[in-house]
């Protein structure tokens, strides 16, 4: 597929404290995103996430390194009016409607009165919204403002969408209905950059990952490249049996009533477990093999940066 962005050796350094001294915040960050995939851009609050979408963006300059957006350099209109971008932090007029907010935004794109009504409209289904159309944003919820603001910006039916940390501050329900619309998204061939440090989303529904920790990008790929099969251990819940039986045989993690969580970390473990059972007449609920996880590698490699 070909790359839709391009980022090489980027520096970025911003002078801090009442005697300025000059702190690197980006240290030759390089990365690419290929056409129609969901780009997951992962790193610790202070990374330099937030730094690098700026950047990109062109909302501030790089002290070093090229961007280019399809083709063309990050600061060109050629690039810009293929983007959409929604910040971690949006800015509202409170005062707008739903549907006032977004006709605000169609007219900064030059759009007509039917493609604009028609967008509007169209918008508003697909983050859920029919019904807040004439409502007042200062009375949206955290999650409908978060949408509106997804809604935004989709205005101008980009190819190329960045969002920053969309999915914080939401609750599990507000969560997977933003996740289902950016996978909707791709599905109808948008590209999506989506800086956050939600990892359990970010595994869910990302194509392709880069980490970065301390201003660097230590690792990047396909999730299944990164993500080893390897079995950690397998976790048992089971009823029948106490503590002290179990002893040897795996790490109590949980107990409930009469079930226990064990983790077992040996296989053979698992042959003397299952023998215990049947000769105790005790009964095993669930056997489930734990393998690394996104959340594993990330912890780990911010440990090590």
């Amino acid at each position: 597929m070909a790359a839709v962005l391009k980022v090489e050796n980027l520096h970025k350094s911003f002078k801090v404290g009442f005697i300025p001294k000059k702190r690197e915040i980006l240290k030759g960050i390089s990365f690419s995103v290929e056409a129609g995939e969901i780009f997951g851009y992962l790193g610790p609050n202070g990374a330099g996430k937030t730094t690098t979408l700026k950047c990109t963006l062109g909302l501030i300059f790089p002290d070093q390194g090229q961007i280019e957006i399809f083709g063309h350099s990050h600061l060109s209109l050629e690039a810009k009016e293929r983007i959409g971008y929604l910040p971690e932090s949006p800015y509202f007029y409170e005062y707008l409607t739903g549907g006032e907010f977004l006709d605000f935004y169609a007219r900064l794109f030059l759009l007509g009165k039917k493609e604009k009504e028609e967008r509007i409209r169209s918008l508003l289904r697909l983050v859920g919204l029919e019904r807040a159309a004439r409502l007042q944003l200062r009375k949206f919820s955290r999650g409908m403002l978060q949408r509106i603001g997804l809604a935004q910006a989709l205005i101008n039916d980009p190819e190329l969408v960045f969002l920053d940390e969309p999915l914080g501050g939401l609750d599990p329900l507000g969560r997977k209905e933003l996740r289902d619309i950016i996978i909707r998204l791709k599905r109808e061939g948008k590209t999506i950059f989506l800086c956050s440090h939600i990892l359990q989303d970010i595994e869910m529904i990302c194509d392709r990952v880069a980490i970065l920790v301390g201003g660097r990008v230590i690792s990047q790929g396909a999730l299944e490249a990164l993500v080893s099969e390897k079995i950690l251990y397998t976790e048992v819940t089971l009823s029948g049996l106490s503590e002290s039986d179990l002893e040897g045989l795996g790490e109590p993690v949980s107990s409930h009533g009469d079930r226990i969580m064990l983790k077992v970390f040996q296989e053979d473990n698992i042959e003397r477990l299952v023998a215990l059972v049947q000769d105790k007449k005790a009964r095993i609920h669930s056997l489930v093999p734990r393998t690394e996880t996104l959340e594993d590698i990330f912890v780990e490699m911010v440990r090590q940066g």
